[in-house]
């Protein structure tokens, strides 16, 4: 019998199940999630789901997260980040992907603080045997934000999304639908239309968008948990290109705003959260860094610096000096 598998036509026994079907590939099932002509197959189901000549048949798994390819501190522990039904200490949030190895990942990612961790979902490789699970490199007590990265049309980040809770039986999911492969900006008429299924299917939607304070509105009226504006395109480094329009996209929402894509440097972040922003998420800028641990450890205190510097209030900007020291008793003049 021959089904597609991952897009390569393999031959199976007849009547083969599911569950069969990952023994023979010799993988761990609680590290898949399979889907059967678009369909998902709940793992409680995968020894009675039998598969049919023609079968197409997806496997996939969690990958580091960040930019596809080709293409906070005991201080602040009263200061709680809550995003629908899910509670946050760090507002730094972190990704898996572009880092140089395992071990370098998962330092960096106990180094920022962080709480929360994007992961993406990939086809297995069928060709690898004995492939190291990335989820066995994430420091204990972080949850995984899975997302919808390279996906570029509303079908295939729904499936990305429903494949994803069958992985890890989570609600949360950060939803990517990118307009191109060369600048990976967001295309938002069709991330809105997948966040008003997402929503209505039970995710907690945390959609990627451009800094558009009324696509920002529409996406919050829909259900969105949050907004992530971008700081700048995915991976650029650039930083904070319109802080104006993030100050709008603050003020127009009462759901939190995380600034996601285009961080640079700590310097970013702390702009990031001196404007009044909830979170920053970013990948790129401490995988890439010559040094990712010592980068992480500069994102976290960036992060809970400019949040406390937003707390505090800053003095308004002036034209003119204003003395800090009393003009009076001067020995100026006698």
């Amino acid at each position: 019998m021959k089904i597609w598998l991952n897009g390569e036509e393999r031959e199976f026994p007849d009547g083969i199940t599911v569950g069969g079907l990952l023994d023979a590939l010799g993988v761990i099932r609680a590290r898949v999630a399979v889907e059967v002509n678009r369909r998902v197959v709940r793992r409680a189901d995968h020894d009675e789901h039998r598969l049919a000549e023609g079968d197409r048949v997806e496997v996939v798994h969690f990958v580091g997260g960040g930019a596809p390819k080709p293409r906070i501190g005991d201080d602040m522990s009263d200061d709680l980040l809550r995003i629908g039904r899910h509670t946050f200490r760090s507002r730094l949030f972190t990704g898996t992907g572009r880092f140089a190895d395992f071990p370098t990942m998962k330092a960096a990612l106990a180094a920022s603080g962080s709480e929360l961790v994007t992961v993406a979902v990939r086809r297995l490789d069928l060709s690898a045997k004995g492939e190291e699970s990335l989820l066995e490199w994430i420091p204990e007590g972080m949850k995984l934000l899975p997302n919808t990265a390279g996906c570029f049309n509303v079908e295939d980040a729904v499936r990305t999304s429903h494949l994803a809770r069958e992985l890890w039986d989570t609600d949360l999911i950060k939803l990517e639908v990118l307009s191109d492969p060369k600048t990976l900006l967001p295309d938002v008429e069709q991330t809105l239309e997948a966040a008003k299924i997402l929503v209505k299917d039970g995710f907690t939607v945390l959609p990627y968008t451009n800094d558009d304070p009324v696509a920002a509105r529409k996406l919050e009226d829909i259900g969105c948990a949050a907004v992530m504006p971008l700081g700048a395109p995915i991976g650029s480094g650039l930083g904070i290109r319109n802080p104006y329009n993030i100050l709008i996209i603050r003020e127009t929402v009462k759901v939190p705003v995380l600034v996601d894509a285009g961080v640079g440097t700590a310097s970013d972040v702390a702009i990031a959260m001196e404007l009044g922003c909830d979170a920053v998420l970013l990948n790129t800028a401490i995988a890439q860094a010559r040094d990712p641990v010592r980068m992480a450890r500069a994102m976290k205190a960036a992060c809970e610096a400019g949040r406390d510097a937003y707390l505090a209030g800053r003095i308004p900007k002036k034209l003119y000096g204003t003395a800090s020291s009393p003009v009076e008793g001067t020995i100026s003049g006698t």
